[in-house]
């Protein structure tokens, strides 16, 4: 059975995890020592990641409207979920692990902007 890392749960939403082939549909417990997703099919396969081992966490803002979509960064690789409530997991966890690690990462038009922006030739002395 699964056992969760967080002893109080300040927070739980449902959501999709994209790790390996296809979404999974399930719910986020977001707590004192974790965030959580376990997946509604079979409650065995879920994801812990611990506060501590997260280096960044993130999500595309366009104004004050913030994606549904987020991005965890941690030593291990990268975790993209999403959620109707993003906003929300992403102000709990401004909360817990600071302010310097929950960044916004660009939108797919700034991306695709910066492959065409021409490079800064540097003068050579």
């Amino acid at each position: 059975m699964a056992q969760s890392l967080n002893t109080t749960v300040s927070f739980q939403t449902t959501g999709v995890s994209y790790l390996g082939i296809g979404g999974k549909v399930g719910k986020f417990l977001v707590g004192n020592r974790a965030l959580e997703f376990y997946a509604d099919a079979n409650v065995e396969d879920f994801i812990q990641i611990p506060w501590e081992s997260i280096n960044q966490i993130g999500a595309n803002v366009s104004g004050k409207k913030v994606s549904r979509h987020f991005e965890i960064f941690t030593d291990k690789g990268k975790f993209l979920f999403a959620s109707k409530d993003s906003g929300k997991i992403l102000k709990i966890a401004r909360e817990t692990i600071g302010n310097d690690k929950v960044v916004k990462l660009p939108t797919l038009i700034q991306q695709v902007g910066r492959f065409f922006k021409p490079k800064k030739n540097k003068k050579q002395d």
